[in-house]
């Protein structure tokens, strides 16, 4: 199922959560494309990191990553994209298992949902949305009726 959010209406969470957690939401340099787009296949598929390829390939890019920053080196625990499988879609959204349900998935939507507002867009849509409640708690998304598969139909699968 696709979902629908207005992005007139979207506020923005990353300020606050990023101070609570240490953490940093931005996007990539090009020296960390290829690190970000193996670190995304290592923990959640291939095709995401495809999904991050394509974001990394757009002008401007189309990627957030969170980092959690400390006395070592940051370390990647999240991000999410947009414009990637279609235009005006967002995700995928991922972080590690042990991050989760901090408000650190919500900082980065809003951070894409912010981008794409900046760059004229009225809506995004989440495609394929496998947690529908986090969409609905962090960006009052709305079920888009008759959407699955979509633009998803015929696509090639391992």
């Amino acid at each position: 199922m696709d979902m629908l959010i207005k992005l007139y209406e979207a506020g923005s969470s990353a300020a606050s959560v990023g101070a609570a957690h240490c953490l940093s939401v931005r996007k990539p340099i090009a020296p960390e494309h290829d690190l970000v787009a193996t670190w995304i296949a290592q923990h959640f598929s291939a095709g995401w990191a495809s999904e991050a390829r394509a974001a990394f390939a757009n002008r401007p890019a189309s990627l957030f990553i969170a980092t959690r920053d400390g006395p070592a080196a940051p370390s990647l625990i999240g991000f999410c994209c947009y414009d990637t499988t279609a235009r005006g879609f967002v995700g995928p959204v991922g972080v590690l298992a042990d991050a989760r349900r901090s408000g650190i998935g919500a900082a980065l939507l809003h951070a894409c949902l912010a981008d794409m507002r900046s760059l004229g867009y009225a809506y995004a849509v989440a495609g394929y949305v496998g947690e529908p409640e986090f969409f609905r708690r962090a960006a009052g998304a709305t079920e888009i009726e008759g959407s699955t598969p979509g633009v998803y139909r015929g696509m090639l699968r391992p």
